[in-house]
């Protein structure tokens, strides 16, 4: 697959609203993956994402590879490290922590994992990534060492985006990071997006359906749930297609 931010691009242009499945190799146990996939293949989840702020070497390919099994949906890493990088899916997400201000996640990583990604095939979208203040301290404010934005600074969070956008940035996701306390705004989303050439994403802290319609409305392009269905599986009977 080349054709995959191409494909966002198409939808949003139509209006499509997207969803993304984040699944962490840490946490995800591999016996149960024929079983959930299914369920992933019935919902609307049009992505699964896959990757976390820590996650044990080699443990990324493995997860990749049982999911291909089971799912002709696009699978995109969204990387904690270089070691979560391979060739396997079909997509990277090039992170570039730009709420942040630790030069290894704003350009090193990336320099390191060069030598890696120059022989993959993989597709490589650069992506603003900001994190916004969600009630407690996330795995990505300890991995990286860097503060979140807090909710309140509304025109800071938008004109971080902007900037990310003209540094050449393809897609803005805003993260509220995992097990959020509290979702992005959809103030925050909205404002946002108003800025916006490229298509935007909205993660953490998203449970339900409601809050996935808010974000739809809001200005989100691509909406990511991840502990919502680690914690209540039965999450996607909620999200079925209809027939």
């Amino acid at each position: 697959m080349k054709h995959i931010y191409n494909n966002i691009l198409q939808s949003v242009s139509v209006g499509k609203k997207l969803l993304a499945v984040l699944i962490d190799p840490d946490k995800f146990h591999l016996s149960n993956t024929e079983i959930f996939i299914k369920k992933v293949n019935e919902s609307i989840a049009t992505h699964i994402f896959v990757g976390g702020s820590e996650v044990d070497d080699k443990a990324t390919e493995v997860l990749v590879n049982a999911l291909k099994k089971y799912t002709h949906l696009p699978i995109v890493l969204f990387p904690g490290d270089v070691t979560q990088i391979t060739d396997k899916a079909d997509a990277l997400l090039f992170l570039s922590l730009i709420s942040g201000r630790n030069p290894e996640y704003l350009i090193g990583k990336h320099i390191q994992s060069v030598s890696k990604l120059e022989v993959t095939n993989l597709e490589i979208i650069p992506t603003g990534y900001i994190l916004i203040e969600n009630g407690k301290e996330t795995a990505v404010q300890r991995v990286t060492d860097t503060k979140p934005l807090p909710r309140e600074h509304v025109d800071y969070i938008a004109d971080t985006a902007k900037a990310g956008e003209l540094l050449g940035m393809k897609l803005i996701y805003l993260e509220a990071g995992s097990g959020a306390i509290h979702p992005v705004t959809t103030e925050i989303i909205t404002l946002v997006k108003g800025k916006l050439r490229v298509p935007l994403i909205v993660g953490g802290g998203i449970r339900t359906k409601l809050q996935i319609e808010n974000a739809y409305k809001a200005g989100a392009d691509l909406v990511v749930i991840g502990t919502a269905f680690e914690e209540d599986e039965s999450f996607f009977d909620s999200l079925k297609k209809k027939t």
